[in-house]
């Protein structure tokens, strides 16, 4: 190579290499903790149903030294949401859980529900990031078992309620909600066989369902209804699943967002075999002639053996459940009605 192209070729190098140190220097020292509140609007409610406001936690991946994480979604209580959905992988240490009460206590007595990720079952373990991109991650046995029932304890002492693989319900600001979820789709440990006697349980013991009010005419004051899906890892089989069920809106972390992301590409990988396009944020979902909401959270950590993020920061969304009518978030994008 003639020493001018040889010269401009390492110039070249030399600049793509500086560009990659920063870019790695601002994703772990500074976008990882740039802890990001959203704003989403999803039009679910039945029409003249007052506003819901739903706080989506996700994907905390905790180890006890993160104050910073634990402070920041401890403030989230001011926000005085009327639920908290987690969807998963709170864990992200041994002692995992000293973080997560420190990050969640002010929400006792505030209505949730949770379902599990695999980090609330098993520990982080060191991976090369580049086998994600030949698919989702699998279980290397190496991982140390987490005291889940010690995280299911002290939720159930906040007061949430555990739907993996079950179903509940909760009313909320005048509109009545049926809640159902899957344990944790990406160790197979989701059981959709479930739902429907998950389902049919619960309005067997509803005084204002189906099964106690055969006759809708003799229901004395029928109650709009909203039926959700909560799963941890938004998996397809998941999803089609839970809008054949009937749920109109359906919510999921896992992703990360992608973690690291191109900037005007987005995601390049999701870590299951949910679209690329549809890897956080509000989306539709459709299956067949159906279709619900859909909203991914992006999470609000990594494992400690990755602690980067580029062009997706640490998030939890508040959305504010309305009337039908179209979503709009508050970048301006808008979302169809389903």
């Amino acid at each position: 190579m003639p020493g001018g192209l040889a010269t401009a070729a390492t110039r070249i190098a030399s600049a793509i290499g500086v560009a990659a140190v920063a870019a790695g220097a601002w994703g772990s020292l500074i976008e990882r903790t740039q802890w990001t509140l959203r704003r989403v609007e999803v039009p679910v409610l039945p029409a003249g149903a007052d506003p819901v406001r739903v706080l989506h936690v996700s994907d905390l991946h905790m180890a006890p030294w993160q104050r910073s994480k634990q402070e920041w979604v401890a403030a989230l209580a001011a926000l005085h949401p009327d639920l908290v959905v987690n969807t998963g992988d709170n864990l992200g240490h041994v002692r995992g859980l000293e973080g997560i009460r420190r990050a969640f206590a002010p929400f006792a007595g505030i209505p949730g529900v949770f379902v599990n990720g695999s980090n609330d079952y098993f520990g982080p373990v060191l991976k090369n990031p580049f086998s994600y991109f030949g698919g989702p991650s699998v279980n290397l046995g190496r991982a140390a078992e987490l005291d889940i029932a010690a995280l299911h304890a002290f939720f159930g002492e906040l007061g949430w309620t555990d739907i993996d693989n079950r179903a509940t319900s909760l009313d909320l600001r005048g509109t009545h909600f049926e809640f159902f979820g899957v344990d944790d789709p990406h160790k197979g440990y989701d059981r959709l066989d479930l739902i429907t006697a998950a389902i049919d349980d619960l309005r067997s013991d509803d005084p204002l369902g189906d099964d106690v009010w055969p006759d809708p005419a003799t229901v004395p004051h029928p109650r709009p209804t909203v039926t959700v899906g909560v799963t941890h890892a938004p998996y397809q089989r998941v999803l089609n699943s839970f809008v054949t069920h009937g749920a109109q809106l359906m919510l999921a972390g896992h992703t990360h967002g992608g973690q690291v992301c191109v900037p005007g590409y987005g995601a390049l990988v999701t870590n299951c075999d949910i679209p690329r396009t549809q890897v956080k944020g509000l989306s539709l979902w459709r299956h067949g002639l159906r279709s619900a909401y859909l909203h991914v959270s992006a999470g609000l950590g990594t494992s400690i053996y990755a602690p980067v993020r580029f062009a997706c920061p640490p998030e939890a969304t508040l959305l504010t459940l309305t009337a039908a009518r179209p979503a709009r978030t508050t970048a301006g994008s808008v979302v169809g009605s389903a």
